[in-house]
């Protein structure tokens, strides 16, 4: 298949290989007993070249609704920050389904880009890991090819406010009570709610389904003392921002805390210069002019080249603990 100029010359500037194919496709997982109706996209293994799409205003290089390629394939679920999209990280999807991953992605009811109605609130960081594993249901059992998937190869990768949601996931037990340390001068809806005296409707939700966990730059960490970490048991890739190029107090920066508070060693990677939004995808120049405040980096850091290595330890890392988990 000919690729048109334009679009090849763009995949040369973004550093993307006609190699790397993924197939998108938009699905819904509907509103039940266990909550709303969540809206994905999937990222699929595909046997033809990528092509320039535009998804909500964002350049995506994949194949809509391309056949899916493998069987036994495992699957990564994707949590996006606070005021995210499921397309956040759409380069790291396609990505690591060139390398034959599922990749789920989700929009967090409540706490997206167009709808902020309850960002930052008690109800968000409960339900936030529901959402996760109300994921994984569906993809087990509600997608159209869930017989392609290996359930027993499962891992997260989680951005920010979806790195908080990640350590839920696999274990972590985040401390939502009254007079929480660094609480009361925070600004989360959240701190405000608990200071007043709301507690959580319900109890997080950990899923031992997950085997593996690229966790990067979690927020809240306060929420999470060294003991309430003592349950997680599943291999972390832990990433961090530099906290030099997050002089504005962003949040999200960084991952320090939680390095030292794990309580089996992860795999960390300190990011020098790097700034919060350095982990979102790539930008086009259409992107980086609509777009600034996610698209700008420090001087001199290279996204692009970054992502390359980004992209490359994470498929390698999951590539790893996916391998040991199978062995007898």
């Amino acid at each position: 298949m000919q690729l048109p100029a334009f679009v090849f010359a763009t995949l040369l500037v973004l550093g993307i290989t006609t190699a790397q194919a993924a197939g998108v496709r938009n699905f819904d997982i509907p509103a039940g007993p266990a909550g709303p109706a969540i809206r994905l996209l999937v990222w699929t293994p595909c046997a033809e070249p990528p092509r320039e799409m535009d998804a909500r205003g964002a350049t995506f290089f994949a194949v809509p609704a391309c056949p899916v390629t493998g069987e036994k394939l495992p699957l990564i679920v994707m949590s996006h920050g606070r005021r995210g999209w499921f397309g956040g990280h759409h380069d790291t999807a396609a990505a690591l389904a060139d390398a034959g991953f599922v990749v789920a992605a989700l929009n967090h009811p409540g706490d997206t880009m167009r709808d902020t109605s309850r960002t930052d609130s008690l109800s968000v960081l409960v339900e936030r890991p529901t959402d996760m594993s109300r994921l994984i249901d569906y993809m087990l059992d509600g997608w159209s090819d869930t017989s392609r998937i290996d359930p027993q190869r499962i891992g997260l990768y989680g951005f920010s406010f979806g790195g908080y949601t990640g350590l839920v996931v696999i274990g972590g037990d985040p401390d939502l009570r009254k007079g929480l340390p660094n609480c009361e001068t925070s600004s989360l809806r959240a701190c405000k709610q608990l200071e007043s005296g709301e507690l959580p409707d319900q109890p997080t939700t950990h899923d031992k389904r997950v085997k593996a966990a690229v966790i990067i730059d979690p927020y809240p960490v306060f929420v999470f003392p060294e003991e309430n970490l003592k349950a997680i048991a599943v291999p972390v890739q832990l990433w961090s921002s530099d906290p030099a190029q997050n002089a504005d107090g962003l949040s999200g920066c960084c991952a320090a805390a939680i390095n030292q508070r794990l309580p089996i060693k992860p795999d960390y990677h300190f990011v020098d210069n790097a700034r919060h939004f350095s982990f979102l995808a790539t930008c086009t120049p259409k992107d980086a002019r609509e777009a600034p405040a996610v698209c700008t980096d420090a001087p001199d850091f290279d996204r692009v080249d970054f992502h390359r290595r980004l992209h490359a330890d994470v498929v390698a890392f999951f590539r790893k603990h996916f391998a040991e988990s199978a062995k007898p």
